[in-house]
């Protein structure tokens, strides 16, 4: 009996189930390339006889097909995953769980609170996890005092906050989301939070810590290090300060507290410094001479814990004890992006549940998802070369299999930490370019995941019923937009890579994961493709020329056939907790986007080849004023500013509204109704998306309507092509 109970195999971590819909989605993928086959030869035998038409139509819909096809990647094989955590303490010992190393990235104390960043590490720090296990490194890339203050305060309340959340078994342990959540009116522990609050707010407000505020001499001699002569937030020395250390530190229970390290690395003007990816690889550094933990979780300011037990979650996949059933070649895992806040309707398609959801359910299902940036936890060992091709760092006390024999806090320790934090330290070496977080793309985050998984690594896709972390999403549609158009530069950087994704990619991870990533890095040239069905058939049939075929012509069931992807889309997308209203937003987004953001970022990157123009990395604010967000709840779209991007969205709405209405008098008027039926169609589609556009441009007189400069550049953009399209017909 005694045998057979020492013969049982362990419980499991965690189970795999793979998605029936990926036969029909295997079968409806050849129907349609069948669709799109016999639509590409149409528009090339027709060629002969409306030359120009027929191949700017050939164009876009290449470029749609293209899409497409490489966003099929995605349906072939979607899966899901459960995991047991409960399960792992019958596996390892509590005392026994890996460490593991927490990043917190922040750059301006304006555009992102210090406050939120925060709150953000007081949820971590707070896990339900063996807190000397924990260590967190916040990388302050704008030199701030009031980021240092505001930590030197969340010490304080963290030594009553932490074990004030484990005693009740709190499971928002974000401050501010739990006393915003419950009737905590009373409590001597709402009362402290807001008196932290309103200091570092009070503070933020006057741009500077007055003396007022520092009652230690500690604090004193730690701020003093930003009021150095020439200290700025692009030109300073590194600043490494130990808040927290889980060998002395101890709650108000006297517990143990994890290790708080605030981390601002050295800047010089001229030296390049690679924005988050280079902040992020300081990070590698800094905490491998401090704790070297086996595990890497990475975390945007904002993006704060929502369920204490995710860490156990990540564990359950990336446990390698012995025993254990994971593979060794799992190098990171992955948490979707979640966003609290959204309106009912998420109009700017803040949610992202396609690229943060869905898709990775399918790249799952194949290599595993890409690295969002955020919400990741990360083998330590994957950032030093492949799973069989280990590159040493060049320093031993910074390879992820070296134990640290001293304290945090020694003099040697954090001598070390501010040389590795020097700006010229990664002179001449493999860092940023086969060794840590990589450099190439504005877009570090997912070109470091493709390369991790280009060199054999795979990834996991964790998608618990609890969300386990909760970010902020833009509340503007500049907002919004400008955040897409980074992403789009730093897509076509990778796409047109000695590394892209159709030629490096599909050789080293194979065709389907090489499409996927393909899918990725070249949307942006999509808006190619949007901008004339945008623009063509509207100018067209003002003019009175049709472009499609006749309802009687047996091409015209060709293009009714692709409302079957328009199907498959909503149904999966309302499948995956989704709505039919936030469905059609993010459809329209699509749209929206491929007029702006990735327009203007294709355009952008472009001229940054030509040497004509360079781009940086610009902070999604993460502040916004009252009216902003109720205009924003009650789901108003908010313009508010004149920006170029605006221009080619107007233009095209003015242009479809004054064609749609061209074309029924065509209709009426013309015995050959048939030949317009289609044109209308997709004008009146992009009429009907374009609606709170004509809102804005007309009814509201609030200050997020669309300014009137916006709406005569964009009348002024409409009669140039209204002039061409006459000089051409």
């Amino acid at each position: 009996m005694e045998k057979n109970k020492l013969a049982s195999p362990p419980p499991s971590l965690h189970v795999l189930r793979r998605l029936r819909r990926r036969h029909f989605n295997r079968i409806f993928a050849v129907l349609h390339s069948l669709a799109i086959l016999s639509l590409l030869y149409h528009h090339l035998h027709a060629i002969g006889v409306s030359p120009f038409a027929s191949l700017l139509l050939f164009i876009a819909d290449l470029i749609l097909s293209f899409s497409w096809i490489t966003g099929q990647a995605f349906r072939m094989n979607p899966v899901a995953r459960k995991e047991f955590p409960e399960n792992l303490s019958e596996i390892i010992d509590r005392k026994d769980y890996p460490p593991i190393d927490i990043f917190i990235c922040t750059a301006d104390p304006y555009k992102e609170p210090p406050m939120v960043t925060v709150n953000t590490a007081l949820s971590v720090m707070a896990y339900d996890y063996p807190p000397e296990k924990l260590s967190v490194y916040v990388s302050d890339d704008g030199g701030s005092e009031l980021t240092m203050f505001a930590f030197m305060e969340a010490v304080k309340f963290a030594k009553k906050w932490l074990p004030f959340c484990r005693e009740n078994n709190i499971l928002e342990r974000n401050p501010d989301i739990f006393f915003d959540s419950t009737n905590s009116n009373g409590m001597e522990i709402k009362k402290l939070y807001e008196a932290m609050k309103m200091k570092v707010e009070t503070i933020v407000n006057l741009g500077k810590v007055n003396e007022g505020f520092i009652s230690e001499d500690d604090d004193r001699r730690i701020l003093s290090e930003f009021s150095d002569d020439g200290f700025s937030s692009q030109d300073h020395d590194a600043v490494i300060q130990v808040l927290l250390n889980s060998e002395k530190d101890k709650d108000v229970g006297g517990g143990p507290l994890p290790n708080l390290i605030y981390v601002s690395r050295e800047k010089r003007r001229a030296t390049p410094h690679h924005f988050k990816g280079g902040a992020l690889n300081v990070l590698l550094r800094v905490s491998a001479c401090m704790t070297n933990s086996p595990i890497i979780l990475t975390l945007d300011c904002d993006n704060f814990s929502n369920d204490p037990i995710t860490a156990q979650r990540a564990v359950c996949y990336l446990n390698t004890s012995v025993g254990s059933p994971n593979r060794p070649d799992c190098g990171y895992v992955q948490f979707p992006q979640r966003f609290n806040k959204l309106n009912k309707g998420d109009i700017y398609d803040g949610e992202l549940k396609i690229m943060f959801r869905m898709n990775p359910a399918g790249l799952d299902g194949l290599g595993g998802p890409d690295f969002f940036g955020t919400g990741c936890f990360f083998r330590r060992r994957v950032f030093f070369g492949g799973p069989s091709s280990y590159i040493k760092s060049g320093n031993l006390k910074l390879d992820p299999d070296h134990s640290v024999d001293r304290p945090m806090d020694d003099p040697s320790i954090l001598m070390l930490a501010r040389l590795v934090a020097c700006c010229d330290y990664e002179n001449g070496t493999y860092w940023g370019s086969r060794i840590g977080f990589r450099y190439g793309s504005l877009v570090e985050d997912f070109y470091t995941g493709y390369r991790l998984q280009c060199e054999g690594w795979k990834s996991i896709f964790c998608d618990p019923e609890r969300p386990a972390f909760f970010g902020d999403s833009p509340i503007s549609l500049i907002d919004s937009l400008s955040q897409i158009k980074r992403w789009s530069i730093g897509n076509l950087e990778v796409a047109f890579s000695k590394f892209s994704p159709l030629t490096f990619g599909v050789k080293s991870m194979g065709a389907l994961m090489g499409l996927a990533y393909g899918h990725y890095a070249f949307s942006p040239i999509k808006s190619i493709a949007i901008a004339i069905y945008a623009f063509f058939p509207p100018l067209a049939l003002l003019r009175g020329i049709p472009i499609f075929p006749k309802v009687q012509d047996q091409w015209f069931w060709v293009y009714l056939i692709f409302l079957g992807t328009y199907i498959q889309e909503s149904f999966e997308f309302i499948s995956k907790e989704g709505t039919f209203e936030r469905w059609w937003n993010s459809q329209r987004i699509w749209l929206v986007q491929g007029l702006s953001s990735h327009l203007f970022g294709s355009i952008e990157y472009v001229t940054k080849c030509l040497g004509i123009a360079s781009h940086g990395f610009n902070v999604t604010c993460k502040v916004s004023d009252d009216e902003q967000r109720k205009r924003y709840d009650r789901g108003v779209f908010d313009f508010g500013v004149h920006s170029m991007m605006f221009v080619p969205l107007v233009a095209a709405t003015i242009l479809n509204f004054v064609a749609f209405i061209w074309g029924w008098v065509l209709i009426l008027n013309n015995a050959n109704r048939g030949e317009f039926v289609l044109q209308i169609a997709i004008v009146g589609f992009g009429v009907t998306n374009a609606l709170p556009f004509y809102k804005a441009m007309v009814l509201r007189r609030d200050e997020g309507r669309i300014p009137m400069k916006t709406t005569l550049n964009a009348l002024l953009m409409v009669g140039f092509l209204y002039g061409v399209a006459c000089a051409l017909s």
